[in-house]
């Protein structure tokens, strides 16, 4: 008796992920050698005085980490260092942490409260490029943008000057460690550092010739002039991928790129929870306009490369299926401890149930864009289309 057309392709779908799982486990031995780390301090009297340097960061409701993370950069060892953060219109305490900081440090941290978007803007390109026309940002030699949940060692900047001095770049950005609390980011955060790691080949970011590039909000230092080459957050105020465009048109811009592991001297908890998760992707999923249209697809595919393993489980090859869920921990692992120097978690052997959250963000995100709208805080605005660079 023949199987159905149907059953035919329902079989042979299940081992459309196999190259995908091939491809993780290159990456995840190359991610040893093509990711440089910070240096070790240098000597005393070595290292010289460090550039001035502003730091902008935009804060909307973040009472939860906003205060630890200005801590930490309070306590940078740069003298050099001013601070400036947009309060971008928050209603929860995130103003009273804000004000209860910048009492305290007068010469170093000075807070602005946004309460208005112009048309045009999305909220955060709004607050940074409110932030780079300041006073202490147009006397800096640099700026670096960081998201109001990064936390630092006091020797951050330090390392990351003296990996400028030996690896010169206009724009260097530094991956970070995540801080994993609940269950589901312990889940989801180091399958996606995986898969960030897969899509993303480090070597061409350094390539001149190459458009491949990389920028991570939590940390971006880049040079006043690179910045303002190219109108700087305005030259993109749509753009919802704000730290990889900056980062590509910095680029473009025929200015230097490169990336380093920032942990676990940089580390962060990017997401609260589930919740948190799904509706942190939503700002982002679908940001470039050709991804709209094929959102129904990016949602098959990424419940076929997490769910391929059971797939195949339920098609005659259960061997097969339960041999590849075994093998994507031991890759995930591999790049974690890399990644973020934290142990292993024995919670990444659930880790299909990280495409759950991103299909669950992808139906958000395709809502959004079928009512015209990014979303993010409670805050929608209206999409203006824009042209993709090419």
């Amino acid at each position: 008796m023949s199987l159905s057309p149907s059953f035919d392709w329902f079989s042979w779908s299940a081992w459309l992920p196999l190259p995908l799982y091939a491809a993780w486990f290159v990456q995840a031995r190359l991610t040893r050698v093509r990711l440089r780390d910070l240096p070790d301090l240098p000597e005393a009297g070595q290292g010289g005085p460090l550039p001035r340097t502003t730091l902008c960061i935009p804060a909307r409701d973040e009472e939860r980490e906003v205060g630890g993370a200005l801590d930490s950069w309070l306590a940078q060892d740069h003298p050099d260092l001013r601070i400036l953060v947009v309060d971008d219109g928050s209603s929860d305490r995130t103003p009273a942490i804000l004000a209860e900081r910048a009492a305290g440090h007068p010469g170093r941290l000075r807070v602005l409260r946004n309460d208005h978007l112009p048309d045009g803007w999305l909220g955060k390109n709004h607050a940074l490029d409110l932030a780079s026309r300041q006073p202490e940002a147009r006397a800096a030699d640099w700026l670096l943008f960081a998201d109001a949940d990064t936390q630092a060692s006091p020797d951050l900047l330090q390392r990351a000057f003296a990996f400028l001095d030996r690896h010169p770049a206009d724009i260097f950005t530094l991956l970070p460690a995540m801080d994993t609390v609940g269950y589901a980011e312990r889940v989801f955060m180091p399958v996606a550092n995986l898969f960030f790691l897969w899509l993303l080949p480090f070597r061409r970011v350094e390539d001149p010739a190459s458009r491949c590039c990389c920028g991570v909000g939590a940390f971006i230092l880049v040079r006043r002039a690179a910045y303002d080459a190219v109108n700087g957050h305005g030259g993109a105020p749509m753009e919802a991928v704000d730290d990889m465009m900056l980062a590509y048109r910095v680029k473009q811009a025929g200015f230097t790129n490169r990336a380093a592991l920032g942990g676990p001297h940089l580390h962060l908890r990017m997401y609260h929870g589930c919740g948190g998760i799904v509706h942190g992707l939503r700002k982002n999923l679908l940001a470039l306009p050709y991804l709209f249209p094929l959102a129904p697809l990016v949602a098959a595919a990424v419940l076929l490369a997490t769910f391929g393993c059971v797939l195949l489980a339920f098609t005659g090859n259960p061997g097969l299926g339960i041999l590849l869920w075994l093998l994507v921990p031991p890759l995930v692992a591999e790049v974690h401890v890399r990644y973020t120097r934290r142990p292993v978690d024995l919670l990444w052997a659930f880790w299909p149930l990280a495409g759950l959250m991103v299909v669950a963000s992808i139906a958000l995100a395709f809502g959004d864009r079928l009512r015209g709208v990014n979303r993010w805080r409670g805050r929608e605005v209206r999409i203006q289309h824009r042209k993709v660079p090419g």
